[in-house]
């Protein structure tokens, strides 16, 4: 079957003018899994993944993440970051992941969240991936998925 493409024209891209608005308390809170093998998990649970501290980077990461995003997402805006937690959690053959930001600003966190939350994920499995190949060099049972907002807040 031949794919069809159709060539859309795109117009001008621009950050959002949010100089009217008022700085105001702003949390996002992204979530988001990978699936693991059950080995693997239980290399991260006694820490004798090859690279080091699974977590501990991953969270680093996402810091990371959080604090770059205007520079990965080319229209958000920079704006000042108060607070940053990552808090995981591990279950049998899965890592659930949990980024909150906070700001005092004209616009919110959620891409920030969930930058934060992307990162943290990737890091994870770029830490384990040695251990989640098969002999062919592929991940059959590797995946990313479910990244999404938990929660907006401002005021």
């Amino acid at each position: 079957m031949e794919k069809q493409f159709t060539h859309i024209e795109f117009g001008r891209a621009r950050m959002v003018d949010i100089s009217e608005k008022r700085e105001i308390p702003r949390l996002a809170r992204a979530a988001g899994e990978i699936m693991l093998s059950r080995e693997t998990i239980e290399k991260i649970r006694t820490g004798t993944v090859e690279k080091g501290n699974v977590l501990a980077t991953a969270r680093v990461a996402a810091v990371l993440a959080v604090k770059k995003t205007p520079e990965i997402i080319p229209m958000c805006h920079q704006i000042p970051i108060t607070a940053i937690d990552v808090d995981f959690e591990i279950g049998k053959e899965v890592i659930s992941a949990v980024v909150e930001v906070r700001t005092v600003g004209k616009t919110g966190v959620e891409m920030e969240a969930l930058t934060g939350v992307s990162a943290a994920l990737l890091t994870i499995w770029d830490m384990v991936k040695s251990a989640e190949k098969d002999e062919s060099g592929n991940y059959p049972s590797t995946s990313i998925q479910n990244i999404r907002v938990l929660e907006k807040l401002k005021g």
